[in-house]
């Protein structure tokens, strides 16, 4: 097969690593692609965004099937008109991205199926948001309604923080139309879990879980960021666990998405909150998450490629994957000033001295190949990804690739893994 790949960050770098390892795929492409992708595919610089342009980039390269990364051609999409071009592909339409796409569609959804999720209330009108803030109290979460990159959530500890991000989305407009309206719902306790299914219209296909670090420092202090770092399998999910999961959260929005007329095909990614009262769903994302997919495909041991074919050709109901028992753990390099501010083109060395580290593999995100030289062009930048016995075995292999790397101008958290590891110690 003749294969592509949309998108340039650390997630499609995992992924053009895990499919061109497929006896299946006889020539791989990615657009746009980074410097990492670059030893696994051939790049194309067209970005993702540019629906038409992957579209005619499929026809020109005769691609026969392509898998589209992040989110925001999904949302476009991207899908449905490369389905119209008669071009297989895995993700779902533009109907089925809306579980992304739109956090009140997605909060409606829940209701109308009865999935778990937290109370909430939707808003266009900042006053009426502040009415419902003061009348709830904190902690409360205000999220907005459309893409923001993985930064328009804000837990507010106080009332006053929480009229504060209204006013940052509706007022200052910090997220553009991203921010036009609002989901503001109640604050769980627990332990947040990322789950991920393959899913064919009709069925789904339950992969691993993760849990991800979202906070840019150590102890999750700072601002929230697209994720610093990752682990799997998680401690908290046990194979009942999983098994309440596919039954109370996946399977009715498998069956929901399609009595509505939009059989959502691709991977459902529900990010979830262990409350005392059982899982709760906080979102949906309809592409793999990043960094979660590195550590995926780190513990995958079936060949990735025959799956999300088989998603697109609704054929997964005899479907089985194979994963290792060893852990996997991806600690995310980014942009000092990450996530706000951050210089671009710095020069990083070392990535050679890292990669020769036992079991580690180093996932590009935000780089460039400048003359030979690779430089920093993004604010999450590499992700040093390993594989041990234990997530303390492979935190230990992925710190020791870290500190190979020169790049004065990068930061990382010291901490991914501490819950697995306390865990760990424990036992």
């Amino acid at each position: 097969m003749r294969v592509l790949v949309v998108g340039g960050g650390g997630r499609e770098h995992a992924l053009c690593w895990a499919i061109g390892a497929s006896p299946l795929c006889d020539k791989l492409y990615c657009a746009p692609g980074n410097a990492g992708i670059a030893e696994e595919a051939e790049c194309v610089p067209v970005s993702a965004e540019d629906v038409p342009g992957i579209v005619k980039l499929a026809k020109d390269k005769a691609i026969d099937f392509v898998v589209v990364g992040p989110e925001v051609p999904l949302v476009a999409g991207l899908v449905d008109e490369l389905t119209a071009a008669g071009i297989k592909a895995f993700g779902p339409t533009a109907a089925g991205a809306r579980l992304e796409g739109s956090k009140g569609f997605m909060k409606d959804f829940f209701a109308r199926h009865k999935i778990p999720t937290a109370a909430y209330g939707r808003f266009t009108d900042a006053a009426a948001a502040k009415k419902f803030i003061t009348e709830n109290g904190a902690p409360i979460v205000v999220k907005t309604d459309g893409l923001a990159a993985g930064k328009g959530v804000t837990v507010a500890r106080t009332v006053a923080e929480a009229h504060a991000a209204v006013d940052a989305a509706m007022v200052d407009k910090t997220f553009g139309s991203a921010g036009a309206e609002l989901v503001i719902e109640e604050f769980l306790e627990g332990e947040e879990v990322s789950f991920f299914a393959i899913v064919d219209g009709e069925h789904a296909l339950p992969l691993a879980a993760a849990q991800d670090h979202k906070a840019v420092g150590d102890g999750d202090t700072g601002p929230n960021t697209g994720g610093m770092g990752a682990y799997s399998p998680t401690p908290l999910v046990d194979a009942a666990l999983q098994q309440r999961i596919m039954d109370e959260v996946i399977m009715p929005t498998v069956r929901g998405m399609a009595a509505e007329g939009a059989p959502f095909k691709g991977v459902l990614f529900a990010g979830l909150m262990m409350t005392k009262n059982g899982p709760k769903t906080l979102e949906f994302n309809v592409r793999f998450g990043d960094p979660e997919c590195q550590v995926l495909m780190m513990r995958l041991k079936s060949d990735i490629l025959p799956a999300l074919v088989a998603a697109a050709d609704g054929a997964l109901n005899n479907f089985d994957l194979r994963w290792s028992d060893d852990a996997a753990i991806v600690v995310v390099m980014a942009a000092k000033g990450y996530p706000g501010a951050y210089q671009k083109n710095t020069p990083i060395n070392g990535l050679d001295r890292a990669a020769a580290v036992k079991d580690v593999t180093v996932f590009h995100a935000g780089t460039a190949e400048k003359d030979g030289q690779i430089v920093a062009t993004g604010g999450r930048v590499l992700g040093i990804t390993a594989r041990g016995p234990s997530v303390s075995a492979a935190q230990k292999l992925a710190y020791q690739a870290v500190d190979q790397i020169d790049w004065p101008e990068g930061f990382c958290r010291r901490d991914i893994g501490w819950r697995a590891i306390a865990r760990e110690k424990k036992n």
